[in-house]
């Protein structure tokens, strides 16, 4: 059995478009939970959906933003062994979650969708940009309910954004995996009502230190807050969000040196920032024969650990990439990575920066 975890907050549109979406699936043996965030109007959902599909509303007295899950998953149904994480804006696009949990390797604490948004007007479908090889989006994954528990779920301090990178970051402390799996498939219909920037900025930034400042080795610890203190200035700046960066700035001043600090070994650390698999995929693609010249394409999230994972290997980097013997994808999110795979899939010598398995064949880039 699983449970559909959906927090909510004014949003009733959204929230009824995604409950008639889980019906469509079809019957099957699951619950939903939605988390009402105070709502101005209190949230009204019908006792089942149409497949059968029994649903149950938390109204909770104050707004806990992402932790709302938190309340779902202690209400959940003691059958239920997995959760299955979703926004009032995102719901499964078929089954195929239930394929990607059925028999899944036992140090798997969570298993991250690939999410598309909706169409564009130009009829395109991209993917949802975030993520890392072991960093789930929070609006489509399916974690285990019972660790998800035993590790608090979500920190009620981190409001939302970047709630994601710490619970990964704790369940690869616990010894467990991240996987990602292509068959588990979510349409994130993105809606904008409620989503200040400055909001946003703020959290990206304190958030994101926080993390680095938990759960950093120390010899990298203080060059992680500096990188993420210097890539949310700029998207600060190209957003119109000084103001919600200056007050992410001021957060950080009173609350830095009070995080709890469980630093993370040098292995684990290259785990979580997708460093490790750069590596692991850019063995399994050179082989014996690595390119004499390699360009980067498509930069994106973490393109400084692809930068790296190159510079170990001795493999000069070009910028004009028609003169590179290879190009290599310039981002570790799943999303991205995979449009810019789609884009290039004609290109000689295109180079994943890591590689997805599905669970159904050798290599998941057979699928792009």
């Amino acid at each position: 059995m699983i449970t559909y975890v959906i927090p909510t907050r004014d949003r009733h549109a959204a929230l009824a478009r995604t409950l008639d979406a889980i019906a469509s699936l079809g019957p099957h043996e699951a619950e939903v939970i939605v988390t009402d965030n105070a709502s101005a109007d209190a949230v009204s959902t019908p006792r089942s959906l149409t497949s059968g599909v029994p649903v149950r509303t938390l109204r909770l007295d104050r707004n806990l933003a992402a932790a709302a899950r938190n309340h779902a998953a202690h209400a959940a149904d003691p059958r239920s062994a997995w959760l299955i994480m979703l926004d009032d804006d995102s719901w499964p696009a078929s089954l195929g979650h239930l394929d990607a949990i059925r028999n899944v390797a036992p140090d798997v604490a969570a298993i991250a969708a690939e999410i598309f948004l909706t169409p564009r007007p130009d009829g395109s479908t991209p993917r949802e940009d975030g993520g890392l090889p072991e960093v789930f989006i929070g609006c489509g994954a399916a974690i285990r309910a019972d660790l998800f528990r035993e590790l608090g779920g979500y920190d009620p301090a981190f409001e939302y954004y970047a709630e994601e990178y710490d619970l990964a970051a704790r369940m690869i402390l616990r010894g467990c995996r991240i996987a990602f799996d292509r068959r588990f498939r979510v349409i994130h219909d993105k809606t904008t009502a409620g989503r200040d920037f400055n909001r946003i900025v703020r959290n990206l930034v304190r958030n994101n230190c926080w993390t680095a400042q938990r759960y950093a080795p120390e010899a990298v610890r203080n060059a992680e807050i500096e990188r993420h203190i210097a890539r949310y200035r700029v998207i600060a700046a190209k957003e119109s969000a000084n103001g919600g960066f200056d007050l992410g700035m001021a957060d950080l001043a009173t609350s830095l040196a009070a995080q709890p600090r469980t630093p993370m070994t040098p292995d684990q650390w290259d785990r979580f920032t997708g460093l490790a698999a750069c590596r692991e995929a850019l063995d399994a693609q050179f082989g014996d024969r690595p390119p004499r010249t390699v360009a980067i394409v498509a930069p994106g999230k973490h393109e400084w650990a692809i930068r790296q994972a190159l510079a170990e290997r001795y493999t000069p980097l070009v910028a004009d990439p028609p003169r590179a013997e290879a190009a290599l994808i310039g981002t570790l999110s799943p999303g991205p990575m995979l449009d810019a795979a789609e884009a290039g899939a004609r290109r000689p010598g295109l180079l994943w920066p890591w590689l997805i398995t599905d669970g159904t064949e050798e290599n998941g880039q057979s699928r792009t």
